[in-house]
């Protein structure tokens, strides 16, 4: 078997959904690993959900294109791998060549380590503020790390001055102070080498009138920090007019104090549809508050059953069964509008919203309004404990028809929510207190809650709203009365 054809390219593959991109979250394997056919080699996060991804065949990784928080397009090569490692070493040639063949392929560690100086109006990729959500350090939107072998090759020692960028040119300083020139492990500024410094530390140093080629960096490859940049600062503050104090406050109110947080998989796809939502469907919110005592008997009855002790049992769950049975009499609630036509479902595929680490998601239990109360409550349960640990599928959040968001778990009364598109209600359920309530002619302390219903008043006027609303409301007061009632 020739080298070439030992050597197999795993691309990027399309997730389904429409997808054109995903974030390399963790690499599962490292170079020099032998892996399994179907064995997890990477997690990569999407619009809708982390995933991990299996390799497609057996043998020993080679080289990994793309470091961890690298966005990539599908089709794209990500790791490279010889499925034949047992028919001895590879010649250096074909190991490390590019797709173009001219160039060795980058390790993940060498382009993560790269920075090449930008050019005059153009802006490096690096690092801002802190650590964004999951634990990844956030990057400037737009200016991640990038993807081409070629454009990220290592830079070599002695550039020339005349193809060296060009610094972003900064304001003099009032009375600068004397500092020692560095070479910035690239060449001193002064002669005119590379000056290796991101962004927001151009932004600082021009702000406080500081001249980056007279620093000696202390960052990784001699870049240059914010705390060079500070310290020099501070020095031409001790023999500086008080301008120089003056212009000092005001920096600290700039980039060296916000974070930018890439907008990105579940964030940027929540913030799409939010959007879209919020300016197509005309929405109308009803409110409700209920004296819900009786249905929390009902759930602490249900608990001490012998067959219900291993099931989690809360309030949600009977308000998705209340949801379940107010459909049933109301069904033109659980439609969607379809342009010239509106599309009236039979089957519920119910929507939970829930807060992630990598933001809002809603995921669904499929066809709902066919599973008995305890299969509900275990399929709530998976739902919930899925999405918790990050490993909600996208096919478990498509589809969805109505949809609930639980705010009372973070302690609020309720709320006016957005429609997921494609859904025509959306009910928001509340937190339940103890409150002084009229009952039996009595002011006595209820366990209350409030509902809030929004929906497209496209689809459902205000009769048919206000019909859905009170029925979930009767539910929850009196469930076991209900139930009688209308099964």
């Amino acid at each position: 078997m020739s080298d070439m054809s030992r050597i197999k390219t795993f691309n990027l593959p399309d997730l389904g959904e429409g997808l054109t991109e995903g974030e390399i979250l963790t690499w599962l394997v490292k170079v020099g690993d032998i892996i399994e056919l179907n064995q997890p080699i990477v997690e990569v996060e999407t619009a809708k959900a982390a995933v991990e991804i299996p390799a497609k065949w057996a043998g020993q990784v080679q080289a990994i294109h793309h470091p961890e928080g690298t966005t990539v397009e599908v089709g794209a090569p990500i790791i490279a791998i010889d499925t034949d490692p047992g028919a001895g070493p590879l010649d250096a040639p074909s190991t490390t060549a590019t797709p173009s063949g001219d160039l060795p392929a980058p390790s993940a560690a060498s382009l993560a380590a790269v920075e090449v100086a930008p050019a005059e109006g153009m802006v490096e990729p690096g690092l801002i503020g802190g650590a964004a959500p999951g634990g990844r350090t956030a990057v400037l939107v737009g200016y991640g790390p990038r993807t081409t072998s070629a454009k990220r090759r290592p830079r070599k020692g002695g550039v020339p001055a005349q193809a060296a960028a060009t610094p972003a040119p900064v304001a003099p300083a009032p009375v600068p102070a004397p500092v020692a020139p560095g070479h910035n492990g690239q060449g001193g500024g002064a002669t005119g080498g590379l000056v290796l410094a991101k962004p927001p530390v151009r932004k600082l140093a021009k702000d406080l009138g500081v001249d980056l080629a007279t620093l000696t960096g202390s960052g990784p490859l001699g870049s240059i920090t914010r705390e060079d940049v500070q310290q020099a600062a501070n020095g031409a503050t001790v023999v500086a007019e008080p301008i120089t104090a003056t212009a000092t406050s005001a920096a600290s109110f700039g980039a060296d104090r916000e974070q930018r947080i890439p907008v990105k998989g579940v964030r940027k796809l929540t913030a799409e549809n939010m959007s879209r939502s919020a300016f197509t469907a005309p929405h109308v919110t009803e409110f409700l508050t209920v004296d819900v005592t009786r249905a929390m008997k009902v759930l602490e009855r249900l608990r001490n059953r012998r067959e219900w002790r291993d099931v989690r049992v809360s309030p949600l769950l009977l308000v998705a069964k209340a949801v379940l049975l107010a459909v049933k009499r109301h069904p033109m609630v659980n439609s969607t509008w379809a342009g010239d036509e509106i599309v009236v479902k039979e089957y519920v595929n119910l929507g939970i919203a829930a807060a992630t680490e990598r933001g809002l998601i809603v995921p669904n239990v499929k066809d709902a309004g066919r599973l008995s109360l305890r299969e509900l409550a275990d399929s709530l349960t998976d739902l919930v404990q899925t999405a918790k640990s990050g490993r909600t599928s996208p096919a478990d959040m498509s589809g969805g028809t109505l949809t609930i968001t639980n705010v009372g778990v973070f302690g609020v009364d309720t709320g006016t929510p957005i429609l997921p598109p494609g859904e025509s209600a959306i009910l928001a359920f509340g937190a339940v207190r103890e409150m002084p309530w009229v009952h039996k002619g009595k002011v006595k302390v209820r366990q209350v809650t409030t509902l809030g219903l929004s929906f497209d008043h496209r689809i459902i006027d205000g009769e048919l709203g206000s019909k859905f609303l009170r029925d979930i409301g009767d539910f929850l007061a009196d469930p076991e009365a209900a139930l009688l009632a209308w099964t």
